[in-house]
């Protein structure tokens, strides 16, 4: 499946733009961090992401959950459902943020943890 960042980065810009949102203001409604809004708005970084970056921006943007990766795969993307309703709760946000940290953390720890077991069985 072929993914295009640029579609994405047109979406979102031209999104961002209608509802008057700076970049900063898009990371902390979607829990997304700035440095990543900004790659996905530059389209600069072209690499596979986490579902719940797409959804989250999408979710900001106030579009349905899946639009972001529907244009990501060239697809048409789903309405938003008007009757759904809004949360605006901030602490979804960083909830959200603190999650994907911990399993970037975790992640690390993995590889952190597989290099001591390889060292350790090449002393042995």
């Amino acid at each position: 499946m072929k993914e295009d960042w640029s579609a994405v980065a047109e979406a979102v810009n031209a999104r961002a733009t209608e509802l008057a949102l700076k970049q900063r203001e898009l990371a902390e409604k979607s829990g997304v961090s700035l440095a990543i809004v900004r790659e996905i708005q530059q389209g600069r970084i072209q690499r596979r992401r986490n579902p719940r970056t797409l959804e989250a921006l999408s979710i900001a943007l106030d579009w349905h959950p899946q639009h972001l990766t529907a244009v990501l795969t060239g697809q048409n993307p789903p309405e938003a459902d008007p009757t759904a309703a809004q949360v605006d709760n901030p602490v979804i946000p960083l909830l959200n943020t603190i999650i994907r940290e911990i399993r970037g953390l975790r992640a690390q720890l993995g590889t952190l943890t597989n290099r001591l077991d390889d060292e350790s069985r090449r002393k042995d």
